[in-house]
């Protein structure tokens, strides 16, 4: 930090390790090795009679490996996102990786002995589990999936070199992507993070160019990462259905989010019977722009005429006094990433595109990434990961084992904090063209959160049963663009060249399902903001104590506890309602000014 400014500059590790080659990456290697063999020679004493006492003692041993465990992980992944080209790096993540798996497997008779006990001797136990609790109780939950030792085993080493080194692949070969666009009468080369800056610019020639160049380069390889989509899937089908027994492909994300199925039934069906709600939005876009009908090119299109940049300090500003204006010790926190040098907003070649946060362990300040770009949206993810961190050390308090948020909680923080920064976006300038314009942002987001990020889900559904019956990645490409046909109707104008879209969602390759999380926490935040505006300061406690209680409790005992009810259609559609209300604000503002 420079003269009271913070710098775009790159992380620091040095929280983690000095160096792969270190003193002290290698005494870490050491001490992890020593930690397990100690926990290893406590499995002769795993009995039914296990006092409580020597069981926390077991348990405190358990994290103590997780902790260790967490920091190499981390150190090896995040110099594999700040350098993707890296063949050191490379190297040092696919270790990591192997370690883990290692590890795991020599610590897994200790959850296949949990799993395995009676109803009374692991009632009896959980009592005196304290914080450790909810975390005991979410790993019998998958006890009806469980295998044996030696098939967990195999599994746990089959995914390191199989699917998680397909996802790598898939990762390093579409990083090394270049993408050629032509800027005022010359051809410049640039990275996806910098293409989509003109996806979502001014220029509607450029938005469709920049498309158009985003799927020419992915559709040069698209026979390759349809291959490796479809053996993720089979993988997927064949471990987890065939194998464990689950009924469907979304079950098993649905248990390890410990949210019943029925529930994201209902979230899914309450999108898509809410997509009109968004129709009638890119309809007034449309109008906004003077244009008859929106193409898909378009819909991120911002109205003002000139694109509003923003300095990475004064982006930085903007959102701490926004998370101060809420609450002093939620800025406080996300000043710490800053402060410790945790945050990379840098733009280069080979870096891991997107954004995240990545939470290592209770004691250290998340490390959070990005690829700032200076446009508004850009302000807007800094919000969301520095959310995300926020989140996290709200929750330090608590184990290794339950300090993480659960999925289904993990967007709160992240997407209250965007809200937050445009309110005060808002308030700051009560020009009737700047509010219409962060009005069609915040529209524009939350398109791209619910019903984008649901309709994924749908997708991925259909997917994993059509790889089942052994249809072609051109077959997936079809069943993409049929339900792009469903998502927008006749709202917009669809081009075919975004059947091949699903190819450039890393969370399709990643993660299976993991999508509809962020419907479910947009649609959750939204309920939870009205909250804020009706009751103010007496909110906040409650607020703060979702976050607080990290993944020490089931997230839906959590939100019952807040009186949100997410089983409840009528719950869903109330968020689809605060939409609304914010689409009404802008039609308000249609008959006050000139369109364009």
């Amino acid at each position: 930090m420079q003269n009271g400014k913070y710098a775009q500059e790159r992380w620091s590790l040095e929280d983690l390790f000095p160096g792969l080659d270190s003193a002290e990456f290698e005494q870490a290697r050491q001490d992890l090795e020593e930690q397990v063999k100690r926990f290893e020679a406590t499995r002769g004493e795993l009995a039914e009679d296990l006092s409580e006492q020597r069981f926390l003692e077991i348990l405190k041993a358990y994290e103590e490996i997780a902790l260790m465990l967490g920091k190499i992980y981390a150190y090896g992944f995040l110099l594999f996102t700040e350098d993707t080209q890296n063949q050191k790096a490379q190297t040092a993540y696919a270790q990591v990786q192997q370690l883990v798996a290692e590890v795991n497997n020599r610590g897994l008779f200790f959850e296949l002995w949990w799993k395995g006990l009676e109803e009374a001797v692991s009632g009896r136990l959980m009592e005196a589990s304290g914080d450790y609790r909810y975390w005991l109780e979410a790993l019998r939950l998958h006890k009806p999936y469980t295998l044996t030792e030696p098939e967990e085993k195999l599994i746990n080493l089959k995914d390191v070199n199989g699917v998680k080194a397909l996802y790598n692949l898939y990762e390093t070969i579409t990083t090394r992507y270049s993408f050629k666009l032509e800027l005022d009468g010359q051809v410049k080369e640039m990275t996806r993070d910098e293409l989509m800056v003109y996806v979502q610019g001014s220029d509607p020639a450029l938005r469709e160019a920049a498309y158009k160049e985003q799927f020419r380069v992915y559709g040069q390889d698209l026979p390759i990462l349809g291959q490796i989509y479809q053996y993720m899937l089979r993988n997927w089908r064949s471990e987890h259905l065939d194998v464990r027994g689950f009924k469907s492909p979304i079950a098993v994300r649905n248990l390890s989010n410990d949210v019943p199925d029925e529930v994201v039934d209902t979230l899914l069906e309450t999108c898509r019977e809410n997509a009109s709600i968004f129709h009638r939005y890119f309809r007034l876009k449309a109008r906004w722009l003077g244009v008859d009908r929106l193409r898909r090119y378009d819909i991120y299109a911002p109205l003002a005429q000139s694109d509003r940049t923003y300095d990475y300090s004064e982006a930085v500003d903007m959102v701490l006094e926004s998370f101060s204006r809420f609450h002093p010790r939620v800025a406080e926190l996300a000043r710490r990433v800053l402060d410790e040098r945790h945050l990379d907003g840098e733009v280069r070649k080979g870096k891991w595109g997107g954004a995240f946060s990545m939470t290592v362990t209770p004691d250290l300040t998340p490390w959070v990434l990005a690829n700032y770009n200076r446009r508004p949206r850009d302000v807007s993810t800094l919000a969301h990961e520095l959310g995300h961190a926020v989140h996290s050390m709200l929750a330090a308090d608590h184990t290794a084992l339950t300090f993480h948020a659960t999925l289904p909680l993990a967007e709160t923080a992240s997407t209250f904090g965007e809200m937050l920064l445009t309110d005060r976006m808002l308030e700051l300038d009560p020009d009737p063209a700047v509010q219409r314009d962060l009005l069609v942002l915040h529209l524009d987001d939350a398109y791209a959160t619910i019903l984008r990020q649901s309709f994924f889900a749908m997708f991925e559904r259909t997917a994993h049963g059509l790889v089942h019956e052994g249809a072609s990645v051109d077959d997936l490409s079809e069943a993409y663009f049929k339900g792009l046909q469903e998502q927008f109707g006749d709202a917009l104008e669809l081009s075919e060249d975004f059947k091949h879209e699903w190819s450039v969602i890393p969370h399709f390759f990643d993660r299976p399902f993991y999508v509809y999380a962020y419907s479910f926490g947009q649609l959750l935040v939204l309920a939870l903001y009205q909250q804020y505006l009706q009751e103010g300061a007496s909110f906040k406690p409650r607020y703060l104590g979702i976050l607080e209680a990290g993944s020490s409790e089931a997230p839906m005992r959590i939100l019952d506890k807040a009186g949100i009810d997410v089983r409840s259609g009528d719950f869903w559609r109330g968020g689809f309602r605060v939409v609304e209300e914010s689409l009404k604000r802008l039609e308000a503002l249609e008959s006050q000014q000139t369109p364009g």
